[in-house]
């Protein structure tokens, strides 16, 4: 099945350019044909194509499905973002077929990359979610100074996993499936130390992803599936 992602299909019954050039060009629907859409806030569409012309598709809406979430709470990742692009790239892509609500970027102290293009994330976000069939598109967010991130008011558990001695439980025995939940990854070097004692003074509890070190990229994929299963 093709799912096409169509946000404003409530006020405009017409496949974006992006999508339509795929729909015509490439799959070479035609008028009569039946499509699937979703607009990424947990509705899929059934839709007849009454007009397939040169980068326009009509559609008429046939039925609407509301989708219930896969997962229970809101599940957000927020991390330091790798030097390679490619990296995160690929982060976002398997977070969203895995499961994910929110993704975000911390610019912390041993940060290789302070700038991001959020607009590249959310395009292979939208591309992850048609090629997995889901109807939730995650938010992706700018990126932001990790010691003003931490004040921030997050209703639901939050963790905080680093690389330094001391007592951290692995991350599912703590965790409470059902609600809320955000865990801080850090840059390859790691959280400072005195971002990661901000963290726990703003209420963060530490925690381990297991005995393995984990690249930046790889810890974040595997918070984002640890917190997905809990909460299936």
């Amino acid at each position: 099945m093709h799912l096409f992602y169509t946000p404003d299909i409530l006020s405009c019954t017409e496949l974006p350019e992006e999508e339509a050039t795929h729909a015509l060009r490439v799959l070479r629907l035609q008028s009569g044909d039946l499509i699937t859409l979703t607009d990424g806030n947990g509705n899929f569409y059934q839709a007849e194509i009454t007009t397939a012309s040169h980068k326009r598709c009509l559609l008429r809406i046939l039925e609407t499905t509301p989708h219930p979430p896969l997962w229970k709470g809101h599940l957000h990742i927020a991390l330091a973002p790798t030097k390679n692009m490619d990296r995160m790239e690929w982060l976002a892509e398997k977070a969203t077929e895995i499961g994910i609500d929110e993704l975000s970027f911390l610019n912390c102290r041993f940060s290789e990359r302070k700038i991001i293009k959020t607009e590249r994330i959310r395009k292979i976000m939208i591309a992850a979610i048609k090629q997995s069939l889901k109807a939730r598109l995650p938010q992706v967010n700018e990126i932001e100074d990790f010691n003003h991130f931490v004040t921030r008011p997050f209703n639901g558990q939050k963790f905080i996993a680093h690389c330094y001695e001391g007592d951290k439980p692995f991350l599912p025995d703590v965790l409470h499936p059902g609600e809320d939940a955000l865990v801080l990854i850090g840059p390859e070097g790691d959280f400072s130390e005195e971002e990661v004692q901000n963290a726990i003074a703003n209420g963060f509890l530490p925690i381990s992803l297991g005995r393995s070190r984990l690249r930046t990229e790889t810890a974040a994929l595997v918070a984002c599936h640890l917190l997905n299963l809990s909460n299936q």
